[in-house]
């Protein structure tokens, strides 16, 4: 009779691997099961807004999804004192024309025009921002991508979180909506990637920027505090421009803090496979602070704890078998939890399918990220028909 220890005693390297592997994943499992009861939501229902607040939209060549973001903001109850900026980004498609069609004569709205391309060292969406937010003199500014769709009372809750919260900027996390097998493979993961590595609730009381936390595409700010730093300028090259402004409102002493809102907001970033690589490869190599190092590091951490655990699984016995059994369960259930806490309510079939494919979804975003080194280094990169700065 072979004795439970067998395996493991003629093969301690990969029992040693598997078990701290798992330990990873049971530390993210834990962070995001933490996570998924604390973190905040907005609001379903919120009081009226009776301060000011303008919108801001970045568009370029977005005439398919922004006029369904404009029947949104045109929507909302409670903001009482709406006014909506959009930017007309030098498109080549017939944004201009489905942005008024779809305003049909609402006061609150202005659509404005660019042909003017980025200066040296600016990418065009912090330009974009920043020439909007020169037209802007409510004391709250609200960025908003054209692909976001809000329930009707998104804004006003967004602003009384906001004001509760007496931060100078608000980033409520949308629900990432998917399409296509590759779009669920990867898009959780934005998500997950902070769900199960940072306590939020603890996040949001540091000012630290290493632990702050945003999403671009629905930025609530303070526009003195906006303004102060400079506003996109401070981050007028960066190809992550809401985590940078995030971090440069808390070097100067700002607070920011994120909030899940996914039950109220939803986006559909990318719309099929290579609109998604086309959108990772353009930024994904500036994760890590930009260094091969640190990202070699971070990847060999995610094959460790969500590759070593499922193979072990599969190829080993006894112990080993068990041990990796427990970390790809871990590596799972962590992937549900931070998907739970985004979406807010119940998750569907889809969801449980792409946290079973987790392994492929490591695998999918290391090959992204060097990918996105790459074109980098041969200064390559570019985003809707524009290059990007080196």
């Amino acid at each position: 009779m072979t004795r439970p220890t067998a395996d493991a005693e003629r093969h301690p390297a990969a029992l040693a691997l598997t078990c701290i592997g798992t330990g990873i994943a049971l530390l993210g499992s834990a962070i995001a099961l933490a996570n998924r009861a604390t973190v905040r939501r907005l609001p379903d229902v919120a009081a009226p807004a009776a301060a000011p607040i303008t919108v801001c939209i970045p568009a370029r060549n977005e005439a398919m999804r922004l006029p369904a973001l404009i029947g949104d903001l045109r929507a909302q109850a409670g903001v009482l004192r709406l006014r909506v900026l959009i930017l007309d980004d030098a498109s080549t498609d017939d944004t201009y024309a489905a942005a008024l069609h779809a305003i049909a004569g609402d006061e609150r709205f202005m659509v404005l025009r660019n042909k003017i391309e980025p200066g040296p060292g600016w990418t065009g969406k912090a330009a974009a921002c920043a020439r909007l937010a020169a037209h802007v003199d409510a004391p709250t500014l609200i960025f908003l991508d054209a692909d976001v769709r809000l329930a009707p009372q998104a804004i006003a809750a967004a602003a009384a979180e906001f004001h509760h919260r007496g931060v100078a900027l608000l980033s409520p996390w949308p629900r990432q909506r998917t399409g296509s097998a590759a779009e669920a493979v990867v898009q959780p993961l934005l998500c997950w990637s902070w769900a199960s590595t940072l306590p939020i609730s603890m996040a949001n009381r540091s000012s630290r920027p290493s632990t702050a936390v945003a999403c671009g595409q629905f930025l609530v700010f303070d526009t003195a505090a906006y303004r102060a730093i400079g506003g996109h300028g401070a981050v007028a090259a960066s190809p992550t421009e809401d985590l940078g402004i995030a971090r440069v409102l808390r070097r100067n002493g700002f607070r920011t803090a994120l909030v899940a809102a996914g039950r109220q907001v939803e986006t559909r970033m990318y719309c099929d496979a290579a609109e998604l690589e086309a959108g990772y490869t353009r930024w994904l190599w500036s994760a890590y602070g930009g260094s091969a190092g640190a990202g070699a590091a971070v990847g060999a951490i995610a094959a460790l704890a969500y590759w070593v655990p499922p193979l072990a699984a599969v190829a080993g016995s006894g112990v080993i078998r068990r041990a990796g059994l427990l970390g790809y369960s871990a590596a799972v259930a962590g992937r549900l939890l931070s998907r739970s806490t985004e979406v807010g309510g119940p998750i569907t079939a889809t969801d449980v399918l792409a946290a079973l494919a987790h392994p492929l979804s490591i695998g999918v975003y290391l090959g992204l990220w060097a990918r996105s080194r790459s074109r980098h280094r041969r200064g390559a990169l570019r985003w809707k028909d524009r290059p990007l700065p080196p």
